[in-house]
């Protein structure tokens, strides 16, 4: 069987909710969408057109900013918050952490991490830099919950991490994860002028399976009063999963 996942962070500012209108016309065709920065609770019913299952958790807020949405049952649903690293920064206001998911497909159970790591705002992943210990803890806890859960695992979101760094490397030999776009250059961050060669920072992990995964959204879309826009400042990555056997 072939799980059709998408995972995209959709931006929490600018133009809001007429974005995520003109998304929730692109998703029925996956089976699992992951979103990050989907920050109030109102907005959610704007993508859950196309699917009976999901959640999230926490109002007005949305805990972590982070969405799971399913065609087929989902439960266990559970919240992880990461802990609270210094230096202080507003990003703690979005409480970061995973979302946890076992995705109940017709061939078996399918566990899906969905998060978001806090951001390096130096650029700079080296051993010595201040950020670098935020996001060491976080992946800490993630190693945790990932090594706690059995059977076949995707691991998705937004980890603020190139995939050459350290930090990255050491996170997939620790969980025991495949990276499934591994020699991949492309960026997952729209570039900018002031950011010209961004690196990969969303990522399709996976433990028991198999996976083929592109880009999406790259290109601007019409916004229901006919202007042009990008869904967001991140692409999106589509993958389709599949297990060795016939089952999972």
């Amino acid at each position: 069987m072939t799980v059709r996942l998408l995972t995209f962070n959709v931006l929490f500012k600018g133009d809001v909710r007429p974005r995520l209108r003109a998304l929730s016309r692109l998703l029925g065709r996956y089976d699992v969408v992951c979103l990050q920065e989907l920050m109030l609770r109102r907005n959610v019913p704007l993508v859950t057109g196309a699917f009976a299952h999901g959640g999230c958790h926490g109002r007005p807020l949305v805990r972590g900013g982070l969405v799971v949405l399913s065609r087929w049952p989902v439960g266990p649903l559970a919240f992880h918050r990461f802990p609270y690293v210094r230096p202080a920064r507003t990003e703690w206001l979005m409480r970061k952490g995973a979302q946890t998911a076992v995705v109940h497909t017709p061939d078996g159970e399918l566990t899906v991490v969905n998060t978001h790591l806090s951001a390096n705002r130096d650029d700079d992943w080296s051993d010595g830099n201040r950020w670098t210990g935020v996001q060491r803890a976080e992946l800490d806890r993630l190693t945790g919950i990932i090594t706690a859960t059995a059977g076949p695992l995707a691991v998705v979101g937004d980890l603020n991490l190139p995939p050459d760094s350290a930090l990255f490397r050491g996170f997939l030999a620790a969980s025991g994860l495949t990276d499934t776009r591994a020699g991949e250059s492309g960026p997952t961050y729209r570039p900018t002028p002031s950011w010209p060669a961004p690196p990969a920072l969303d990522h399709v992990l996976t433990r028991g399976l198999t996976a083929r995964t592109r880009l999406v959204f790259q290109d601007d879309v019409r916004l229901a009063d006919g202007r042009p826009a990008f869904l967001s400042d991140h692409y999106g990555i589509a993958a389709d999963l599949t297990t060795p056997g016939t089952s999972w």
